[in-house]
């Protein structure tokens, strides 16, 4: 498979689909179906899978997995679709395996504040569960993801600030390897007792249970899957051997395919503050930025946009905000540490020249305040019809952030671009927003040397190549810049996981 395209039969591969999954309804050959598959909203030429496949349990990946073992035939999984790098097209085409359907909350405890998932649950749709407990889950990268595809990409966000990126949420996994073998990873309970009661919560979505196929109470399965009373070691208890969790978030579908997540949630603060302050200057609201998060505690989200991407934004949405650099400030936790963080964080702001301060306290200001973060990535292209992102993902040491975004300024402005800039600049991670016209090969070749401009920038500062949107297609070549001889590890384990190399081949190891 390692040699290039899938060159098998097509019409026999579904038929021996839907003789494993017994429902031909969930095996789609049609076009619209294919294509709707391989793309994203990138530069990244599409490419169409042969077969799209929705399974509804681990069993069915299983199964389908092993069916591609034997077939030789390749094995993208798709979820929501929104990763940036190209992820989920199949570029040797075969098998996508949609995991949409694969979408329940399995178990909830709230007590330990931990919950069991199915890895095609939204972002959205899980917060809106957790809420009626009190708790949220806290990575938000802008799109409404799939926990699968979060993991799968150790997606971070606007929250990363405080909460870290999914790396520090995802306490445990079930994964099917590329033969069809289920390995389950990590710890439950926070100290050394037994399992906390994540079998006895209600649990919602169209999924199935991983081991019974039916939404609802856990039991251990026919395939070992954990049960209601099992005890399982916890995210502070000493675990037994090598942790193999933190190997399989962040490995985008190439060591396996994530079919249950065990992760944190969390209350919902007391109190909330969000605020938006306008700069002079791009450098000035990076450096403040630096200093809103050395001072302030309590900070959640420290977001900075500047100002070409603030015209994007009122373009698309009708908006009028003023088209400078801007900082979106959130704090939250307890009423008084909070309301002493917004006032430090104001003073901070107020030394590099920040003016207009806006700030919200009830929950409708704060989303209205919010607005233009989230919409920046789409606004980007919307406004320019015909166009398709291309976007920087590093991350640097935060007292190199100001120095970073100047140089990445320099570069796009002497390569002919107007390319917007946006950070989560409270860790040091921020992108530049090319909108390139696809049929325009010249324009395509300048983004890119811009892009690895950038990237050695960041390189040289101590940072990475990608902060929160992964490898994929679009930062292969970075990898060995990155991480030298490692990258003959990280081969070694490909080809121990996946010897056929059938599982989301051509993302992430750079070509030999």
């Amino acid at each position: 498979m390692a040699g290039g395209p899938w060159a098998g039969d097509p019409g026999r591969l579904a038929r021996r689909l839907v003789e494993v999954l017994g429902d031909r309804g969930r095996v789609r050959t049609g076009l619209s179906d294919r294509q709707q598959h391989g793309r994203d909203l990138t530069v990244h030429p599409p490419h169409d899978p042969d077969v799209v496949v929705y399974p509804e349990s681990t069993s069915e990946v299983r199964a389908v997995l092993r069916l591609a073992a034997q077939e030789r035939v390749p094995v993208v999984p798709f979820g929501a679709g929104s990763s940036l790098e190209g992820h989920v097209i199949p570029v040797h085409g075969g098998i996508s395996l949609d995991l949409t359907r694969m979408d329940a909350v399995l178990a909830l405890d709230p007590v330990g504040r931990v919950a069991r998932v199915q890895p095609g649950l939204t972002r959205s749709r899980f917060n809106a569960y957790l809420a009626r407990e009190g708790l949220f889950f806290p990575v938000d990268p802008g799109a409404d993801a799939t926990l699968g595809g979060m993991a799968a990409t150790n997606a971070s966000g606007t929250n990363a600030l405080r909460y870290g990126a999914m790396k520090h949420q995802v306490l445990g996994l079930e994964v099917v390897l590329a033969g069809g073998r289920v390995v389950r990873t990590g710890t439950l309970a926070r100290g050394t007792g037994t399992a906390a009661a994540l079998g006895g919560t209600a649990c919602t979505g169209t999924g199935r249970d991983a081991a019974t196929g039916v939404t609802g109470d856990i039991a251990t399965g026919a395939d070992g899957t954990r049960g209601a009373g099992e005890a399982v070691a916890g995210p502070n208890a000493a675990l037994p051997g090598w942790d193999l969790t933190p190997l399989f978030v962040g490995s985008e579908g190439t060591l396996g395919v994530i079919t249950t997540l065990e992760v944190r949630v969390y209350p919902l603060p007391e109190a909330v503050v969000a605020a938006r302050v306008v700069f002079p200057v791009l450098e000035a609201a990076a450096r403040a930025a630096v200093e809103v998060a050395r001072r302030c505690p309590s900070a959640t989200r420290i977001e900075l946009l500047d100002e070409r991407t603030l015209a994007a934004v009122n373009a698309y949405r009708g908006t009028a905000y003023p088209e400078r650099p801007t900082l979106f400030l959130e704090w939250s936790g307890m009423p008084a540490a909070v309301e002493a963080d917004a006032a430090r964080g104001r003073q901070a702001c107020e030394a590099y020249g920040g003016t207009g301060f806006v700030m919200e306290r009830d929950p409708a200001g704060r989303d209205r305040l919010w607005d233009a973060r989230h919409h920046a990535g789409l606004a980007v292209t919307a406004v320019a019809p015909g166009r398709k992102k291309l976007s920087t993902d590093v991350c640097v040491p935060l007292s190199q952030l100001p120095a970073a975004i100047r140089h990445a300024r320099a570069t796009v402005d002497a390569l002919g671009f107007a390319a917007g800039i946006v950070a989560h600049a409270g860790d040091g991670n921020f992108h530049v927003l090319f909108a390139i016209d696809p049929s325009d090969p010249d324009e395509l070749r300048r983004a890119r040397q811009a892009s690895a401009a950038i990237v050695r920038d960041a390189l040289a500062r101590g940072g990475t190549c990608t902060g929160e949107h992964g490898v994929g297609l679009g930062k292969r070549d970075y990898l060995r810049d990155q991480h030298g001889p490692a990258v003959a590890v990280m081969a070694a384990l490909k080809a121990l996981l996946d010897p056929l190399g059938i599982l989301n081949p051509g993302k992430v190891l750079p070509e030999t």
